[in-house]
């Protein structure tokens, strides 16, 4: 009971006009980093580079930048340099302190609010560059500018020296060095793949602009720095080429592309249908990736099946068949890169995955459908084999269909419907419960000892899944170890009306993890998991709910000590530390090889297991790469697997 004076209750931690909070300048934005930045993990980590980056993509689009450098540093500090104008150095009137320091240290400043400074720009909230300083413990610019090289340093967002002239040039632009603040971040090391990923992707879409990078944390055999340079002639074309690169047979010759202008809003696709069974459509605003798209993809999808299904009911094409023919059916083995530019985009938030402007769809949709209908009139032989392709997906669908209700009313005929092989565990709180996803009967049996059954579930797989890459939907609705997967998580792909969206409400365990034995045939059937979800459950990935486990390759023992050991280094260390005499090192080839206990300890056990989260930071990227490592084609394959073996790390 609380006290009462004269009837009103004491209330000893007054709230009164001094308990109100005010955040003064970037305050705000170390107090709530993810508010600015998505997040302080890696995502949010990488988006600083992007930040900065995006600058100097805006400068580009305003036709005065044609070079941007990127540097991963030996301390995981990132340097961009770019040949754009420079940031203007001259003082601010209104502010009081040089334009530098204003864009740098006060949030809502810099050029992209004023239509004369940039026409079109990533950068539009103001509170990128000045966002980097304030979580940054070290950031260094350099503005080359009217013949003179500018420097000046800041901490936390705040300045530690004036600006100083430190010599002179002939050129102008900016170079921006800076070091992530540890105690904001829970990771400060940087990913040369997806910061690579990223520039690549930037290049196609800006034809014309190099970027490069550079990682001066490793060297290859001649003693070089990895790195790479990306420059695109034909930009979005050759982008779509390289999505395409292993997703199947192209059944067009050329790659159709529009690049045309309606209401003011400039609009690029380039697009290519192939044999296979996915939908690869990626979409951009300003050179942002729109993950979660937006009214510009609304109004792509929307003239595409209306400009097709025109196209096929006119020809005759549709006559014989018996049912219906869905959006979904019109974008079967698509792949399509939809970029728009607009002056005054509304995204969702400070990190842009979505766009609200309704204008958009409306002059998308009547560019596409224009530009698609003159093409299909122009190339019969290509329209043909775009309308059979549509046809084969309506079929395969209808197929799916049949054999998904088919599973639906099998598992309301036999009861509660969960797998024989899954050993669930006690708790349904979700938030806490845990399904493995166990290579082979004997380790699952193993795993199954080993586990808390109070909220670890664990579903032993017999082999190798389906290769959802190559196979159309009904096949996956006839696989049983599918079938088995999709009731243990108790998720459903939804209706016909929308059957790409899963009932997540029904989810079972808040994460789902992969455990596969430490090799090939591992690797290999960890591959066609992920290829799974990412293909068929791919919220599951967004949403991070997906893991890895990593189970241990050695146990290094002496005596009554052991250790055990997830890499090679690791290994080395241990022996070194025991002393090489009566060392004795055991090397796990599969999970089998451990006992429930070891299991348990190593794998299994929240408090000491090594668990990788499945994340996509680039989805264009992530699509390439399963249809690489899942198609026909083994010199692309090996070629990837070569390349990256080296640059292998396992995540802590």
């Amino acid at each position: 009971m609380s006290e009462l004076e004269n009837g009103k209750p004491v209330n000893h931690e007054e709230y009164s006009a001094s308990s109100i909070q005010v955040l003064e300048g970037l305050e705000a934005v170390r107090k709530r980093p993810a508010m600015y930045i998505g997040d302080i993990g890696v995502r949010g980590l990488h988006h600083l580079v992007y930040e900065i980056v995006d600058n100097s993509i805006d400068e580009a689009l305003a036709g005065y930048c044609t070079d941007i450098e990127v540097t991963i540093n030996e301390n995981n500090s990132i340097t961009v340099e770019d040949n754009g104008r420079g940031i203007p150095v001259d003082f601010h009137e209104k502010e009081g302190k040089s334009a530098l320091e204003v864009v740098l240290t006060v949030l809502h400043a810099g050029g992209k609010f004023s239509k004369d400074s940039y026409k079109v720009s990533g950068g539009l909230h103001g509170v990128g560059m000045s966002c980097v300083n304030a979580l940054s413990t070290q950031f260094e610019v350099e503005v080359r500018r009217d013949g003179k090289i500018h420097r000046q340093t800041y901490s936390i967002g705040a300045p530690t020296s004036e600006i100083e002239i430190i010599g002179t040039c002939g050129n102008t632009g900016t170079k921006i060095t800076f070091l992530p603040d540890a105690s904001i971040f829970t990771t400060t090391e940087y990913s040369y793949d997806v910061l690579s990923a990223r520039l690549r992707e930037l290049a196609y879409l800006n034809k014309g602009i190099r970027l490069s990078i550079t990682d001066r944390r490793e060297r290859d055999e001649n003693g070089n720095f990895r790195g790479e340079v990306f420059y695109s002639v034909e930009g979005l074309k050759e982008f779509v080429k390289y999505l395409d690169e292993n997703r199947g047979t192209p059944l067009t010759e050329d790659i159709i592309y529009i690049d045309t202008e309606k209401d003011g809003i400039p609009v690029e696709v380039a697009m290519q249908y192939n044999d296979s069974f996915s939908e690869n459509v990626h979409s951009y605003v300003n050179n942002i990736n729109t993950i979660e798209g937006g009214t510009h993809l609304t109004g792509f999808r929307r003239a595409l099946t209306r400009t097709l299904k025109k196209y096929a009911d006119d020809s005759g094409l549709l006559s014989k068949l018996k049912f219906d023919i869905n959006g979904d059916d019109f974008r079967e083995g698509l792949t399509a890169v939809v970029s728009v530019k607009v002056s005054e985009p509304q995204f969702e938030g400070q990190t842009k995955t979505k766009l609200g402007n309704s204008e958009v769809a409306g002059a998308v949709d009547q560019a596409i459908s224009q530009a698609l209908n003159n093409y299909l009139e122009e190339n019969p032989k290509d329209a043909r084999a775009i309308v059979n392709k549509v046809i084969l997906a309506a079929t395969a669908r209808n197929a799916a269909r049949h054999a998904r209700e088919l599973v639906q009313r099998k598992t309301v005929l036999s009861g509660s419907g969960l797998p024989g092989k899954l050993a669930d565990c006690s708790s349904r709180d979700r938030e806490k419960t845990e399904i493995f996803f166990v290579e082979g009967d004997s380790a699952g049996g193993t795993a199954k000892q080993g586990r808390d059954r109070l909220f670890q579930a664990i579903m032993p797989l017999r082999g190798k899944i389906l290769n959802i890459e190559k196979a159309q939907e009904h096949k996956m609705w006839e696989n049983e170890e599918i079938k088995n997967m999709f009731t243990a998580l108790g998720v459903s792909i939804g209706t016909e009306e929308d059957s790409k969206a899963l009932n997540l409400e029904k989810l079972r365990y808040g994460k789902i993890i992969i455990m596969t034995d430490a090799d090939v045939d591992g690797s290999h059937i960890a591959t066609l998991m992920l290829t799974f979800f990412f293909r068929k459950m791919k919220d599951l990935i967004e949403l991070g709910h997906i893991y890895i486990a990593t189970p241990p390759l050695y146990q290094v023992r002496k005596g009554t000590q052991k250790r055990y050991c997830w890499t090679e280094e690791e290994r080395e260390q241990a022996i070194a530390d025991f002393g090489t005499k009566g060392v004795h090192t055991q090397r796990y080839k599969g999970l089998g090889e451990m006992n429930e206990e070891q299991l348990w300890e190593t794998t299994m056990n929240p408090e000491t297991r090594i668990l990788r989260q499945v994340t996509i930071e680039n989805a264009a990227e992530a699509d390439r790469i399963f249809s690489m490592l899942m198609g026909d084609d083994v010199p692309p394959r090996r070629e990837f697997i070569e390349k990256n073996a080296r640059y292998a790390k396992i995540d802590a």
